[in-house]
């Protein structure tokens, strides 16, 4: 499972690139608002700092304007996926770009049925989103396990990458439906690196090793 970062703070993404884990990131709109910094400039930082798929989102509704915008974002540089919106004009715009060889990542996806337009469409990821779904009600890890299934009868290549995880618990769901990658904002990876039996076991260590005189000039 390949991880990405959701997010467009560039000091987050130095610090958890330092861990050599992160595969990915993924930005949106809202991501890029918070930060009030030119979303150009901001993109071309994060591919300076991680060597893998970046998502940076159209904002058009048409599907003409979404590819044309698809088309600027996609030359800044190699590693760029435009990420559009699954809509009748996204598929439109992502079958459109799958022609001229332009990577993608649809998202705002909710159901197995958009899942498989998207697919058809050629996207190369496909973003369902976990946590939306819960708030409606359903279960979001059945809906990734379900378009992981599908995509694995038809022999389809779009890549499942599970957004809107909101918990550590989400990570493990989503492993266990078989996601192939999953994006995570930077507080949800400070959870998972945690246990409170790890933290115990390693003072009980230290505690021994700093009682054993002859363990003292190991390191020396």
């Amino acid at each position: 499972m390949q991880i990405f970062l959701d997010t467009a703070d560039v000091a987050d993404i130095k610090k958890y690139v330092k861990w050599g884990i992160i595969d990915g990131v993924t930005t949106n709109p809202s991501l890029m608002a918070k930060e009030g910094k030119d979303p150009k400039e901001v993109i071309m930082e994060i591919t300076k700092l991680v060597d893998g798929p970046i998502s940076c989102e159209v904002v058009a509704e048409d599907a003409e304007t979404m590819f044309e915008q698809a088309k600027i974002v996609s030359a800044w540089h190699d590693n760029i996926y435009a990420k559009i919106p699954l809509t009748a004009e996204g598929i439109r715009a992502t079958k459109m770009c799958t022609e001229a060889g332009i990577k993608t990542n649809v998202t705002l996806c909710f159901s197995v049925n958009q899942a498989l337009l998207a697919a058809k469409a050629g996207a190369t990821l496909v973003s369902p989103f976990v946590g939306r779904v819960d708030d409606v009600g359903e279960e979001g890890l059945d809906l990734i396990a379900d378009i992981v299934d599908a995509y694995n009868y038809y022999g389809f290549e779009t890549k499942v990458l599970a957004a809107s995880l909101r918990h550590p618990q989400h990570v493990r769901g989503c492993m266990q439906a078989g996601a192939d990658i999953i994006t995570i904002p930077p507080k949800i990876l400070d959870k998972m690196v945690k246990h409170p039996l790890t933290d115990n076991g390693l003072a009980a260590f230290n505690k021994d090793w700093e009682n054993c005189e002859a363990c003292q000039n190991l390191y020396k």
